[in-house]
């Protein structure tokens, strides 16, 4: 599932290519062909992300609202666009460029009304400027869960999953088995700052890099990681434990990130 880097990255791509214009939108696959119409020839005023959530805006029109899942995928390209490739859902396009969105777990037309609602149930999103990080601490503190599984609770913090999760926890020396209740305020601050600037380097490197000075990538999997898929520590050569948390596999070193 995309973290909330590339869905960022992608409403900044999108709201460059789109805003001001007046979109053509359809189905291709023909399962959102009621929606699309409620779109279509409407102005794109604005593209936004909230954690892994994407909303398209239009002029005097419902917003568009995806969320890719473990499966959605975005393809872009110039117009006129070609055939479809897969089973596209909704295909965007406007003066210069189009967008298909491949099998999204969530395509829907949402009201104002209905925006503000999905908005209010996420928790704050760090690569956004109306975050209010106090939230997430107070719902953690709250909590005798793991720290490990409330950082991947959206209504907590919007837009971390696994990669940043582990990543995220490694780096700042703490137990994902940790209740949420006695993580200390210092080390939230810490976890907070490091998501904030580790998500805006994804989205500017359109990859997860986690890694001090790391080198360009060589290869196509461009994510650069410190333990997560790894087998040993790279700090101190230990072990890394692998164990399953709320059905997400959990990557740590019990050296670096004692109990």
């Amino acid at each position: 599932m995309p973290e909330g880097h590339t869905i960022h990255r992608a409403a900044r791509d999108h709201h460059r290519m789109f805003v001001g214009q007046r979109l053509t939108v359809t189905s291709p696959q023909g399962r959102f062909d009621v929606g699309a119409g409620r779109i279509s020839g409407r102005i794109c005023e604005a593209v936004e992300a909230c954690g892994k959530h994407l909303l398209y805006h239009f002029k005097a029109a419902p917003s568009l609202h995806i969320h890719l899942g473990l499966f959605g995928r975005i393809l872009k390209g110039k117009v006129p666009a070609g055939d479809p490739r897969g089973e596209v859902r909704v295909r965007l396009a406007g003066e210069s460029h189009h967008v298909d969105i491949n099998g999204p777990t969530i395509c829907e037309t949402l009201s104002s009304a209905e925006v503000v609602s999905l908005l209010s149930r996420l928790g704050p999103d760090p690569l956004r400027d109306d975050a209010e990080p106090e939230l997430a601490y107070a719902r953690i503190t709250r909590s005798r869960l793991p720290v490990g599984q409330l950082l991947m609770d959206q209504s907590v913090i919007a837009g971390i999953g696994n990669i940043y999760r582990t990543e995220l926890l490694w780096r700042q020396r703490v137990h994902p088995e940790l209740p949420g209740k006695d993580l200390s305020a210092a080390s939230f601050e810490a976890i907070w700052q490091d998501a904030c600037n580790l998500l805006a380097l994804g989205a500017k490197r359109n990859a997860i890099i986690t890694v001090e000075n790391a080198p360009p990538a060589r290869s196509r999997y461009r994510e650069r990681v410190n333990i997560f898929g790894k087998t040993d520590c790279p700090a101190c050569g230990s072990a890394i434990r692998r164990f399953t948390l709320a059905t997400r596999k959990v990557y740590v070193c019990e050296h670096c990130q004692p109990r």
